[in-house]
């Protein structure tokens, strides 16, 4: 294979791979985090930009999940609240009503 042709085939393996790649993100996903125990179930979640988040109240008492520019208000027992991530960061928050209930998510 010559040196010309070789650099075209990896040119073309890569752009490829890389199409590849983004096909496997080609939409957004959901993921829960589950509040039980006075707890985020995960308390740490890592998702992509355009993913949501379900966060379902499973316990007796009512919960929040509050951080800096989104809140899913007040959850009773059974209820849930679904919240979009578009853009990357790092996003702490507590339960409003229990403020040592504490999650983190990172939004790639």
């Amino acid at each position: 294979m010559s040196v010309t042709t070789r650099r075209r085939f990896l040119k073309t393996a890569m752009i490829g791979g890389a199409a590849v790649a983004l096909a496997g993100r080609a939409h957004a996903q959901t993921h829960a985090v589950r509040i039980a125990g006075f707890a985020f179930q995960p308390a740490r979640l890592e998702i992509f930009a355009g993913d949501s988040v379900t966060f379902v109240n499973t316990d007796g008492a009512p919960h929040t999940a509050t951080g800096r520019g989104f809140d899913t208000g007040r959850l009773s027992r059974g209820q849930q609240a679904t919240l979009r991530f578009d853009a990357p960061g790092s996003y702490d928050y507590i339960c409003d009503i229990h403020p040592a209930m504490k999650g983190q998510i990172t939004v790639r």
